[in-house]
């Protein structure tokens, strides 16, 4: 039987989908010949195979050939590789959702479109939730290390900026209180762990906790190290914290399909709120016992 030509608005979307999922193909193989956990790695050949079959099925109709993103496939495997596997998948997948194609325009010529959109919004999102890793197990200990020290430390260095006026001594406080707060949360989410019965996972999670501390802190610290002024220091910080905020927000709100903006602008107000009264607090007590550095 003939198949009847297709509209060439259609054609136009089929081809862009067809590159769309020859890309992904590409990028899902990668990452399946990369990863060293057998589960995984099964997942990620089961959608590669997936995105493979669509593109034939979308070639049938565009009667061609399409190359994949040369570009994409670098970019995507390697975010998947340095920020985690979900994370590098669900930014692409939110990219395709993107992509100008109308699956319920494209079903009136392309019978099998219905179906292809189903599996692409539910089969491969169900693929997708069955991947583990170890950044995300443990997102709650790192989110934990991160707001801790972000309030924290933040508060400290606007206290002392006010109290002492001196970058150097600043930044020693800074990092002694970085170092100690992060030995402490490591500790406390260690027996916190432990007291929950988690033995297996309590290493890793003082670790991950650990860690997210020290990061922050040296986004804080660094520019007392920098600036001979204390106040553009301190307002160099306060950028930077913001900037680990965006960072990691966006981060989770992608990894874990949670609301940004609103994880976004707590954390800001909160880490602003604690950085203005300890300012205030570094003030008070430079004029109340008369402190001179």
């Amino acid at each position: 039987m003939t198949r009847k030509p297709i509209s060439p608005e259609v054609r136009r979307q089929l081809i862009i989908a067809q590159r769309n999922e020859i890309t992904e193909h590409h990028i899902y193989s990668r990452l399946a010949a990369n990863v060293k956990d057998e589960h995984n790695r099964e997942v990620l050949t089961k959608i590669a195979d997936d995105e493979l079959r669509h593109y034939h099925i979308w070639a049938k109709y565009t009667g061609r050939d399409v190359n994949p993103s040369r570009w994409a496939i670098l970019k995507f495997y390697w975010i998947a590789r340095l920020l985690g596997i979900t994370f590098g998948i669900k930014l692409l997948e939110k990219g395709e959702e993107n992509a100008q194609i109308n699956y319920s325009q494209i079903a009136r010529e392309v019978p099998e479109a219905a179906g292809i959109s189903k599996e692409e919004n539910d089969h491969e999102q169900e693929l997708i939730q069955m991947l583990e890793e170890d950044k995300l197990k443990y997102i709650g200990s790192i989110v934990l290390g991160l707001n801790d020290a972000l309030v924290e430390i933040l508060g400290t260095l606007a206290g002392l900026t006010f109290a002492l006026q001196n970058t150097k001594i600043v930044a020693l406080a800074g990092i002694i209180a970085g170092i100690a707060g992060a030995l402490s949360m490591s500790s406390s989410e260690y027996l916190s762990n432990r007291s929950e019965g988690n033995d297996e996972g309590a290493v890793k999670s003082a670790i991950f906790t650990g860690l997210a501390y020290l990061f922050a802190v040296v986004f804080l610290v660094a520019p007392y190290l920098i600036f001979s002024s204390p106040f553009v220091a301190l307002l160099v910080a306060v950028i930077d914290s913001v900037f680990v905020v965006f960072i990691y927000s966006y981060y989770i709100s992608v990894a874990n399909d949670q609301p940004f903006r609103k994880r976004f602008l707590e954390m800001v107000v909160l880490s602003t709120v604690v950085g203005l009264i300890s300012f205030g607090l570094g003030y008070l007590v430079r004029i109340a016992f008369g402190i001179e550095v």
